[in-house]
């Protein structure tokens, strides 16, 4: 097998179409676990004059500013310009959703005031496969389980071929010390406890798994794209109304096709998998059902017609 820093540059290039450059820079989300580390010192290894770096402090733990600061001088010792993320309000909610959802929204900010042309973040083939078995447990479909994508918008993933083990024995030769956030050994979330579950996992092709998440993927753009065709020819918009001509199709291309006509008429109503496994469950029986403020009914003519359901009366 070729050596890591090889692989990685290999595996850059191929999801951006070129190799970083001065005016092409890429960006990298570092965190300071041994992770993030390993994809700053391969990306400096290959592009020490292209690169920049930020890391997320989210301030949901008091030690996390001193983690940012130690990422600060690594970044320094090797001459990469680092920046220190904050969100200008405190994470609240779902932790782990609500961080997630500011951590990329302040790389988003950073990378377009720094003019990168990419981001790149340091999920792994061991993140890979956690993410894969955590959808299954959770039914999810198709799209779900082509798990992490190596591409997204301006994100980049380089590191998904590459075993976690391999990272940090990468960052220990390099003397360098990383980080690990305390959460990661949090057995409230669900993640850590099925990393824990996976310790013993046999030995695999992280390459295997990745051709298989490309099938997924593949398939999934194959069902969005027969949607559009038949959402094309088939759902016709009538005054305020939707109607949906042809039901015959296989299950899940029919599922699609609903939630098209769902979210045409309302942008935000994402229904849970279950509800729309019964609204269409309703739907073939024949019967008239309401999710959301929409109205869904077979008519005389087979047809389904979707509607913004009347308002309620009150008094």
């Amino acid at each position: 097998m070729a050596p890591l820093p090889d692989r990685f540059r290999d595996a850059l290039e191929a999801l951006t179409g070129a190799a970083p450059s001065p005016g092409t820079r890429l960006g990298l989300a570092v965190s300071g676990g041994p992770d993030s580390l390993a994809l700053l010192l391969l990306a400096h290894a290959a592009w020490p004059d292209a690169i920049a770096a930020a890391t997320v402090d989210h301030g949901l733990r008091a030690e996390a500013a001193a983690e940012a600061a130690h990422v600060a001088r690594i970044c320094e010792g090797l001459n990469v310009p680092h920046a220190i993320l904050s969100p200008p309000e405190p994470i609240a909610g779902n932790i782990q959703s609500a961080a997630r959802a500011a951590r990329y929204a302040l790389l988003d900010a950073w990378s377009e005031a720094e003019s990168l042309a990419w981001v790149a973040t340091a999920h792994h083939a061991d993140d890979q496969i956690e993410t894969v078995l955590m959808r299954l447990m959770r039914g999810s479909g198709i799209e779900g389980l082509s798990a992490i994508r190596p591409v997204n918008g301006r994100y980049v993933r380089p590191l998904l071929a590459m075993r976690k083990a391999a990272l940090v024995e990468y960052v220990r030769a390099h003397g360098i010390a990383a980080i690990e956030d305390p959460s990661n050994s949090d057995d409230g979330f669900d993640r850590v406890r099925l990393r824990k579950a996976l310790r013993d996992l046999p030995d695999y092709d992280p390459a295997l798994v990745e051709r298989a998440m490309t099938a997924a993927r593949e398939a999934g753009e194959a069902l969005q794209w027969a949607r559009d065709r038949e959402a094309k020819a088939h759902v016709e918009r009538v005054g305020e109304n939707l109607i949906l001509a042809r039901t015959d199709y296989p299950r899940d291309l029919l599922r699609r096709l609903v939630l098209h006509c769902l979210e045409s008429l309302d942008p935000d109503i994402a229904p849970r998998g279950p509800a729309l496994d019964r609204l269409l469950a309703t739907l073939r029986r024949g019967e008239k059902a309401t999710i959301g403020e929409i109205l869904c009914a077979p008519d005389k003519q087979g047809n389904w017609r979707f509607s913004k359901a009347p308002a309620r009366r009150t008094g």
